[in-house]
C-alpha cells in the first residue's frame, strides 16, 4: 500500500474517496492526526497531514517516528511526502515542482532514529541514496503523464524551523551544494529508511529563499500561501498518476 504525507497546503486530498478514519497509537506516541483511509484513482491509499489537520504542529515538533511507525504497521510499503521549500538554485523559482535526490540535515534536537536504547542491536543505515530511486522514477514518470513540469534532482537542505533562514544561512547552504531549503525532510527521510520504507519527496517551491529573487528584504507569506495553494492542484494530478502506476 502507498501512503501520502501532506505538508503545507495539502491538508486534504479533494480527490480522495475516504472510507474511514482511524486514530493510531505507537510506542513513540501519537501521529500528527488520524489516518485517512480511502481510494485515489481507484487504488487504496492512506493520507496523513504532517502538521495536523488544522496545521497546528510546527516542523520541529512533528512526531516523525510515530507517523512512520504507524504507517508501517498498517502495511504501507511506499511513502510519498509532499513538502514546501524555498528555492536556492536559480532555476527553482516559485511554483516549480522538484523531486530531490539528495538531502543535508541541519536540524537538531529532533528524535532522529529508532535506535535510541542500549538494549537492542542497531544497524548503520546506508544513506548513500536517501530517496528510493524507483519511487522517484515513478513520480517523474507520473508528472510526465499528467503533463506537469517537474525538475529531476536537487539537494534538499533540511533546517530546524519554525523560523525562516537568514541570507547568510542560505548562502551557506548554497556553498554546501543545496538547491532548496525546507523544514520537514529530516529526520523523516532517515526514519523511513530505518523502517525499510520506500520513500521520496515531491518538493513544491513556494518562494525564493532569503536573498534570492524578489526576497532581498523579506518574504511575503501571503504570496507564499497563494503559490502553495495553486501548486498543490498540480501535485494532486501527479499523485493520481503515481497511485495508478503503483497499483495501490
Amino acid at each position: 500500500m502507498l501512503a501520502i504525507i501532506g505538508g503545507q497546503g495539502l491538508t486534504e486530498l479533494a480527490n480522495l474517496e475516504i472510507t474511514h478514519r482511524q486514530v493510531m497509537r505507537t510506542p513513540y506516541g501519537e501521529p500528527s492526526g488520524a489516518f485517512l483511509f480511502g481510494t485515489l484513482n481507484q487504488n487504496e491509499v492512506i493520507f496523513l497531514a504532517r502538521h495536523g489537520y488544522g496545521h497546528i504542529i510546527p516542523p520541529h515538533l512533528v512526531n516523525y517516528r510515530a507517523n512512520l511507525w504507524a504507517l508501517r504497521e498498517q502495511g504501507v510499503k511506499k511513502v510519498v511526502s509532499i513538502a514546501t521549500v524555498g528555492g536556492i538554485r536559480a532555476d527553482l523559482t516559485p511554483g516549480a515542482i522538484v523531486v530531490p535526490d539528495q538531502i543535508i540535515d541541519y536540524t537538531h534536537g529532533r528524535d532522529a532514529t529508532f535506535y535510541d536504547t542500549r538494549d537492542a542491536i542497531y544497524t548503520n543505515t546506508d544513506f548513500t541514496l536517501p530517496f528510493c530511486p524507483k519511487l522517484r522514477e515513478r513520480i517523474l514518470r507520473s508528472a510526465n503523464i499528467a503533463r506537469q513540469p517537474c525538475v529531476d534532482g536537487g539537494v534538499y537542505a533540511a533546517t530546524q524551523g519554525p523560523r525562516l533562514d537568514s541570507i547568510a544561512e542560505i548562502n551557506r547552504y548554497e556553498r554546501d551544494g543545496a538547491g532548496m531549503v525546507g523544514m520537514t525532510g529530516m529526520p523523516e527521510t532517515a526514519l523511513a529508511m530505518e523502517l525499510g520504507l520506500n520513500y521520496a519527496i515531491i518538493a513544491v517551491v513556494v518562494n525564493h529563499a532569503a536573498g534570492r529573487g524578489d526576497n532581498k528584504r523579506g518574504i511575503n507569506m501571503e504570496q507564499v500561501n497563494a503559490i502553495a495553494g495553486a501548486a498543490m492542484e498540480r501535485v494532486r494530478s501527479i499523485l493520481e498518476c503515481v497511485v495508478g502506476c503503483d497499483g495501490g
